[in-house]
């Protein structure tokens, strides 16, 4: 008889909270992680409200700052600020929220192993999950992944300025595929550039660009990196009888905002409920239903924004299409095609121009 239950390789956002979820539910865990924790991780470190609505706990004590307000501007041109009824998304850092998800599952139960590294197929465990990011090694040892294409980012941290409190600031199509971003901390603003991977020699100007336009000294950057962003594709395979991938492990992240932490805490509930239902391979089509129509409408957004990026721009502004975001942000629509009456005519005028010349 196996030790564990279940192993999850990788102590993330999404390998965190699986293990809680689980330990919880009275499996015997074994959670493991090459690094030893705090450690930092580079990410916008932005938890929206539908994302941490999937959390089993509150994530306050870790919350920096909290956003309600997203100001807008196309490639360094037109603008717009829009505020919303109610908060959108949290702020916070991976060096604490990471630590502080692991010790919660640590506190349910599961064996927490840091600094350890692992074979995948050698774990003495019933089931694994793979939840160790886009660069780890578990998806190739399990015979899972495959079929993943990658985004690129580049980000930095600037000291702390009042006028970015709870706001999303966002460049909009300054580069194929993605954005730029000034997201608030506690203690100092992180600023990113993100896109297409063909992109990337483009990044450190365009970091540069962007702190100019912002009337941020790109001269007081620190902790300056890059990354990649994992996406899916219907060639990905997510899962076995006897394991399974989530997180950016899975490609789970949005191709449009390159948000992951919504993806991650959903795959882990998921992953969660198939291992205690005794039906792993249940987990890929739980996936395809609760997650694959968001990442479709990711895939139609960038399209849309690259290839018509002022009609997509105008579109976006109109107060009708800002309430959906609200909503798709807060976590009260599943997804953009839940949306009705003029908020669904808007998203279906962003949807229309995603697929002309397609």
């Amino acid at each position: 008889m196996p030790t564990y239950d279940v192993a999850v390789v990788g102590a993330g956002p999404a390998g965190s909270t699986a293990a809680f979820r689980l330990a919880s539910a009275g499996a015997r865990v074994l959670l493991v992680d090459k690094a030893k924790f705090p450690r930092d991780k580079p990410c916008g470190g932005g938890v929206t409200l539908r994302a941490a609505s999937l959390v089993p706990f509150s994530i306050d004590p870790v919350v920096e700052d909290v956003v309600d307000r997203v100001a807008c501007r196309l490639d360094f041109g037109p603008s717009f600020v829009r505020r919303a009824r109610k908060p959108l998304a949290y702020m916070t850092q991976r060096r604490r929220l990471d630590l502080f998800l692991l010790e919660r599952a640590q506190e349910a139960g599961a064996d927490v192993r840091q600094e350890t590294t692992v074979d995948a197929r050698e774990v003495d465990a019933a089931v694994v999950v793979g939840a160790d990011g886009c660069n780890g090694t578990s998806a190739k040892q399990l015979g899972l992944g495959g079929g993943i294409v990658h985004g690129v980012a580049l980000e930095a941290n600037f000291p702390y300025e009042e006028r970015y409190a709870r706001t999303m600031t966002l460049e909009i199509a300054c580069l194929r595929g993605g954005y730029g971003w000034i997201f608030p901390k506690g203690d100092h603003v992180n600023v990113g550039v993100g896109g297409n991977e063909s992109e990337g020699p483009k990044l450190r100007p365009l970091l540069r660009r962007l702190c100019e336009a912002y009337g941020i000294d790109p001269a007081q950057a620190t902790d300056t990196r890059g990354y990649r962003l994992p996406m899916r594709t219907a060639a990905t395979r997510l899962a076995r009888e006897d394991a399974a991938l989530i997180g950016d492990a899975a490609g789970l992240v949005d191709p449009f905002s390159g948000d992951g932490m919504y993806e991650a805490f959903l795959s882990a509930q998921l992953v969660a409920e198939a291992i205690l239902a005794g039906d792993l391979p249940s987990y890929a089509a739980a996936v395809e239903r609760r997650i694959a129509p968001l990442t479709r409408a990711g895939w139609g957004a960038k399209r849309a924004f690259d290839r018509f990026p002022h009609a997509t721009f105008a579109l976006a502004r109109l107060p009708v299409t800002f309430r959906a975001l609200e909503k798709l942000l807060r976590g009260e629509l599943s997804h953009p095609g839940a949306a009705r009456g003029l908020e669904r005519g808007a998203i279906r005028l962003i949807d229309a121009l995603s697929r002309v010349g397609a």
